[in-house]
């Protein structure tokens, strides 16, 4: 009986699953779309409720799609957008508060009150990332702060805190694992990146008790099974944040192998192996993964708005009817006329890091039209990635001779082309677009010796297109140069 791989995806905007066959085929995909909700202006949240529910009923969906038996999944493997947070009851399982999404900036103040104490060193050095509300500590500082009770419940063992992956695994097995792995943990500001384990210092820090947090385990093992879902218990066997499983879908790995992503947010990820690399430059250094006791890890760009810039242009004011409409309206036009967009609706990321910042349009003219603003858009996700290039190049002394891209946007041809001219660099879209789900589904095959090594995994990586850059120099610099000056306007706003 032939055996599949399935992964679940569980990303901001909706929920996959994704049934993979051994040389990598999508056999079958479910999808089902999530509500974000915004009480205020800069806050995101979504309900952990309907996350598991999608899940569940994304993993039945594509069984029925697909005919494919629960007794032919070898494996799951769950991977998820990193950061969000949750927080909820260990003996009901009933969240205490919404999700707090990861692009959420409602915990801000706390950072900003360590960053008072001059803190940010500190953090830096023991985590590799920058202090910022991104990450989940200050949100789980929020929920404690915000709920009745809610400290007291956590010292006394009653609360669990978890990321997606955490939440997923719980519910999957009935509450018996409350499990995280070392690429998600890595997330919280709560992990010492060389011990990979959890800092006595830095849970004082933030006053979280350490009761609520999950066990820190590998990226690739069982960690438990199934329980009441199918008919057959299948062993849940890899944990890992979306953009890490990018990165090892896009079969990245060895040092200096790069990947972005265009998704919700931009990523750019780069691996460094068992090289700690702390950034100079705005960008954050994290773990990409553990596998038989060897962890790698990697330097890390994270641009909050890239692909939710084209939902921005669809859903926020109607230039277009739907995202796919993007490249064709931005091809409709020569150039963006003079026109930038900085869509820094959530704050700038990489390598900026101003959490204040609001979007805004620059250098519009009688003559500007709606085409003209979709282009820009588009440009956009193509020069913040620039900026985080540049970062990179400069942290690890690499120069970034080719880019292997993944994710929704990566679809649109213009945009990959624009990158391509920018970067004066070989940007490469490997055949399957679902590279995340990919990553998510080798770890957990690894695991059950689905498949036996990432030699084997390497050998199935194919190639869909490469972006040859073709801009000159000249107009290069200048549309650099124009960039720049509308982020600098953009900060002193």
């Amino acid at each position: 009986m032939q055996k599949y791989i399935m992964a679940i995806d569980q990303g901001t905007t909706s929920t996959r699953a994704i049934l993979f066959d051994r040389e990598s085929n999508i056999m079958g995909i479910a999808q089902k779309e999530l509500e974000n909700y915004y009480p205020k202006p800069g806050w995101v949240e979504q309900n952990a409720n309907d996350i598991w529910a999608s899940s569940v009923g994304v993993m039945v969906e594509v069984l029925a799609k697909t005919g494919i038996m629960d007794s032919q999944v070898a494996a799951i493997g769950i991977t998820n957008q990193r950061e969000t947070t949750v927080i909820w009851d260990k003996k009901t399982g009933v969240p205490i508060y919404n999700a707090i999404v990861w692009q959420s900036r409602q915990s801000d103040s706390y950072c900003e009150n360590l960053k008072k104490q001059g803190l940010e060193h500190f953090i830096k050095k023991k985590t590799g990332l920058l202090l910022d509300p991104y990450f989940s500590a200050s949100k789980i500082r929020y929920i404690l702060d915000h709920v009745e009770g809610a400290q007291e419940r956590a010292e006394k063992g009653e609360l669990l805190f978890g990321t997606m992956d955490t939440w997923l695994l719980w519910k999957m097995t009935k509450g018996k694992k409350h499990v995280s792995d070392v690429s998600n943990v890595s997330r919280t500001m709560l992990m010492n990146l060389e011990t990979l384990q959890y800092d006595e210092e830095l849970l004082n820090l933030w006053n979280i008790p350490r009761c609520m947090l999950p066990e820190i385990r590998s990226t690739s093992e069982i960690y438990g099974f199934t329980e009441g879902l199918f008919d057959c218990k299948i062993p849940i066997a890899s944990l890992v944040g979306d953009q890490q499983a990018a990165l090892f879908g896009q079969t990245c790995f060895e040092a200096g192998n790069v990947k972005n992503t265009y998704g919700t947010g931009c990523f750019l990820l780069m691996n460094t192996k068992n090289k700690i690399i702390h950034s100079n430059n705005g960008l954050i250094t994290c773990v990409g993964w553990k596998i038989d006791g060897v962890c790698d890890y990697v330097l890390e760009g994270s641009v909050f708005i890239a692909g939710a810039a084209i939902q921005w242009l669809r859903d926020g004011i109607a230039l277009i009817g739907k995202s796919s409409e993007s490249e064709q309206r931005a091809t409709s036009v020569s150039s963006c006329n003079g026109v930038y967009v900085v869509p820094s609706f959530t704050g700038l990321g990489a390598p900026y890091w101003k959490p204040q910042a609001k979007g805004g349009i620059l250098g519009l003219t009688r003559g500007t039209t709606q085409n003209h603003i979709i282009r820009a858009t588009v440009e956009s996700l193509a020069y913040q990635t620039s900026d985080v290039v540049s970062a990179m190049e400069e942290d690890s002394g690499l120069k970034i001779e080719k880019m292997l891209v993944d994710g929704g946007a990566s679809k649109n041809n213009f945009l990959l082309q624009f990158q391509s001219d920018i970067l004066n660099t070989e940007v490469i879209r490997s055949k399957t677009s679902e590279t995340t789900a990919l990553g998510a589904a080798y770890l957990a095959g690894l695991a059950v010796k689905y498949w036996k090594s990432v030699d084997e995994i390497k050998e199935q990586f194919q190639v869909s297109q490469v972006f040859q850059p073709s801009m000159n120099e000249v107009l290069r610099e200048q549309r650099i140069k124009g960039w720049k000056k509308a982020v600098d306007a953009i900060i002193s706003f």
